[in-house]
């Protein structure tokens, strides 16, 4: 390996781990290895399109799209804002939720039946009352349902428009049918299992949907305001904007964010392109050297 090689391998492992520190914490690596490792049967094959989708760069877009278009139920948005402390701990919240993606994408069938279990036990204490006193509580399935639809809605459309491999047509349905395995160990009772339905829920609980004074203080935290450090404010500001282009019309506006169609397809989808793909190169490990390979 040249010089040049080594800065770049150096570079690569400083970039990722650095990445992977903060979106997994502290038991990241830890987690990692119980995850992957351990032996047992899983809820899904490798073949599957889940394992795809949630292990592509494109989610920290999908995951981004996914807290703002989550935001306009009024319900949803006020369990988050007093309950999911997001605003003191927002990157302890982001290693909970990756980890319980990674368990119940790729850990064992029993891992992922006990993180599913976890998370109920923690929604049948989320309740209360919203501003304009209407009640609430997380464990309630339509609710859950909603979340559920606007989380897989932003994955799918990042991963389509950003992955490294966007899922052919019957994959893409083969992906929504596996969120709902996961969906239903949650609580939601009649989750879509295809593309179709997962466009009809979506519209169906638009008559629902606001941007409350909590919503829009919310979207304000994320895209204006961001817990990171300085040197990474210009690349989170790059996912930020393509986390609003991922969403609906209908919901930027309703969020009062801005939309500029040739700007957007001018500059911010091709940054948000090469962002994805500088993530996805920190993050997977270098191919070995040529001679170890051959030795294998």
């Amino acid at each position: 390996m040249g010089q040049s090689g080594a800065w770049s391998g150096a570079l690569r492992e400083r970039v990722g781990g650095g990445i992977f520190a903060r979106v997994a914490g502290p038991d990241g690596p830890r987690n990692r290895a119980r995850i992957h490792d351990t032996p047992g049967p899983r809820w899904f094959g490798p073949e599957r399109p889940i394992r795809r989708v949630h292990g592509d760069a494109s989610m920290f877009i999908g995951g981004l799209s996914a807290l703002l278009l989550q935001s306009l139920h009024p319900l949803a948005m006020a369990a988050v804002s007093a309950h999911s402390g997001f605003r003191g701990d927002p990157w302890g919240r982001l290693q909970r939720t990756s980890t319980f993606l990674a368990t119940t994408t790729y850990g064992t069938a029993d891992s992922a039946r006990l993180a599913c279990e976890q998370v109920r036990t923690v929604h049948e204490r989320v309740r209360g009352v919203t501003p304009e006193g209407t009640a609430y509580r997380a464990s309630d399935p339509h609710l859950l349902g909603w979340v559920h639809t606007a989380e897989t809605t932003a994955f799918l459309g990042a991963h389509q428009r950003y992955g490294l491999r966007p899922l052919t047509a019957e994959e893409c349905d083969g992906y929504v049918a596996d969120t709902a395995r996961v969906a239903v160990a949650l609580g939601v009772p009649d989750p879509p299992r295809d593309r179709a339905e997962l466009a009809e829920r979506l519209s169906a609980y638009r008559p629902e949907l606001r941007a409350t004074p909590q919503a829009l203080s919310a979207g304000r935290f994320l895209l204006l305001n961001p817990p990171v450090p300085l040197a990474a404010r210009l690349p989170y500001g790059i996912l930020a904007a393509n986390a609003v282009s991922l969403l609906p019309v209908w919901a930027a506006r309703e969020l009062r964010l801005p939309r500029l169609t040739m700007v957007e397809g001018l500059c911010v989808r091709p940054l948000g392109s090469a962002l994805t793909a500088a993530i996805r190169w920190a993050m997977t490990p270098p191919p070995p050297p040529a001679g170890l390979a051959e030795a294998r």
